[in-house]
């Protein structure tokens, strides 16, 4: 049987790489390829997670870069459409809901080819961000859909999809936290710029990606603007990604401690050990609830309602901001966590023993 992983963006090496382990126990059975679209291209956005997570460096490179969403869509297309025919593939296996997840999809479905989208069923019911659309059309075109969540196999279901295409299965991106979390730096082999020693808990930890964040010079600024009380407390590490460094412009910064992206052993580090996470990111809301630290989301809505019922995440706007702060930090006693089920290191296994049963094949 031959199985191709499509990814493109850092939270797919994340969640991919648990699944590769997992089916390399059945290498006799079973041929891997993985075909990276180059969505993430650089060293910082997508090269070093190789090697953090060591997954093999990819069978094919589309080198798609940059790009509008049509752009970054359709060169990934025409790129998957030539893999496709190269290797012949039984089964095409897409992640989370990114650019390159949603072209994968719609190639593999329009070539015939079979489908299964890892991290299915989420859902955060605003149409105005790109990635629910990207969800959406995924799964409705999959033949195997795993659900990180009871609550996302109760949304397939409400949508119509046929239950025996869905299986819960768990949560990868915890697979990868819990294999790596032991080969985490320490926090003082960590060099971040303008900070000469790190503690824990003596720090808080910003991520800011989302164009409904980054793209409007009035929401960054109001954004960055409510935090700075918090960074007269602490430090704010603010590892950037690319888009959000190009959007900074003129607002002022200084009180940000701003670093280029990180490797995700070292984020991880930071990650696990700070006062407080703020972000706009979701699978740090995933990760972050595993590892019972508070994080504040800066949305409207999640399609991870599980780590607000389940978990330490909380909404906020900018004009909450600083009051959701102010009461995290003011109460030394946080809720802990309820335990998710399935939130256990085994997603990927269950994941590798569906495909390797070859039942989706009839």
């Amino acid at each position: 049987m031959k199985v191709i992983h499509v990814v493109g963006a850092r939270p797919n090496f994340v969640k991919i790489a648990p699944v590769i382990t997992a089916l390399n126990k059945f290498k006799n059975d079973l041929n891997q390829i993985l075909v990276h679209t180059g969505q993430h291209y650089d060293q910082n956005m997508s090269g070093i997670f190789f090697k953090d997570l060591s997954i093999n460096q990819a069978n094919d490179y589309l080198g798609i870069g940059a790009g509008t969403h049509a752009e970054q869509t359709s060169a990934v297309m025409v790129g998957c459409e030539q893999m496709f025919k190269k290797y012949n593939p039984d089964l095409v296996v897409v992640v989370g809901d990114v650019n390159s997840t949603l072209a994968a999809a719609v190639t593999a479905a329009k070539m015939g080819i079979k489908l299964a989208h890892v991290e299915s069923g989420l859902r955060s019911y605003d149409r105005s961000m790109p990635e629910e659309h990207n969800r959406v059309v995924t799964d409705h075109l999959s033949d195997i859909l795993f659900t990180p969540s009871e609550d996302a196999s109760i949304n397939l279901d409400r949508e119509g999809i046929a239950k025996h295409r869905v299986h819960f299965v768990g949560n990868v991106m915890i697979d990868s936290l819990m294999n790596e979390l032991p080969n985490r730096p320490e926090l003082n082999e960590i060099e971040i710029p303008g900070l000469k020693s790190l503690k824990n808990e003596s720090y808080a930890l910003l991520t800011l990606h989302r164009p409904s964040n980054v793209d409007n010079p009035g929401v960054i600024y109001e954004i960055l603007r409510a935090l700075k009380p918090l960074s007269d407390e602490m430090p704010v590490i603010f590892p950037i990604h690319p888009r959000t460094r190009n959007r900074l412009g003129n607002i002022d910064t200084k009180y940000l401690t701003i670093c280029e992206p990180l490797g995700y052993r070292e984020f991880l580090s930071l990650e696990s050990q700070a006062r407080l996470v703020l972000t706009d990111s979701g699978g740090i809301q995933e990760e972050t609830t595993f590892l019972g630290v508070p994080c504040i989301t800066i949305r409207e809505n999640t399609e991870r309602p599980i780590t607000l019922t389940h978990g330490t995440n909380i909404l906020a706007n900018p004009k909450n901001l600083p009051g959701i702060i102010r009461d995290i930090l003011s109460n030394s006693h946080y809720d802990k966590p309820t335990k998710i089920k399935y939130w256990d290191g085994k997603a990927a296994k269950r994941i590798a023993d569906i495909i390797v049963s070859r039942e989706w094949m009839n």
